[in-house]
């Protein structure tokens, strides 16, 4: 019997080990995010790419408001050039993240996107703070 979920045959085990190995070079979740800030360890600067409204009303704990569009080299000087950079959006409906993530690898900057935004940071039962910094 074939299904909708069988009707094409899953990737051998070595190919879905590739696809998924590869997968974390480009993202990270919600909970290493948290996890990595609660430890004071953390490695990364952790971006909001929404608008600067948006963040006000609420962010990740430790993130910085820079809006996609706005991701130019001149906004990024104060970093070194090897800063990581994990940048998150509204959620899994917004492509923010996914466009400022193609900014920052454009200028030649290193970056994971965290899968899930505050969508995902709220689902895991993590507060969010309002405000600017």
């Amino acid at each position: 019997m074939t299904t909708a979920v069988t009707a094409v045959a899953p990737a051998s085990s070595e190919r879905a080990l590739k696809h998924f190995e590869t997968a974390l070079e480009f993202e990270t979740d919600c909970w290493d995010v948290h996890d990595v800030m609660s430890n004071g360890k953390q490695d990364f600067v952790l971006l909001d790419v929404r608008s600067h409204a948006l963040y006000e009303k609420g962010h990740v704990p430790g993130a910085v408001s820079l809006p996609h569009g706005k991701i130019i080299e001149g906004t990024l000087r104060d970093y070194p050039s090897d800063t990581v950079f994990v940048v998150y959006c509204a959620g899994p409906h917004c492509n923010g993240a996914h466009r400022g993530a193609i900014r920052l690898a454009r200028l030649g900057r290193p970056v994971k996107l965290m899968i899930g935004g505050i969508t995902g940071w709220l689902d895991e039962g993590f507060t969010l703070e309002t405000g600017r910094k």
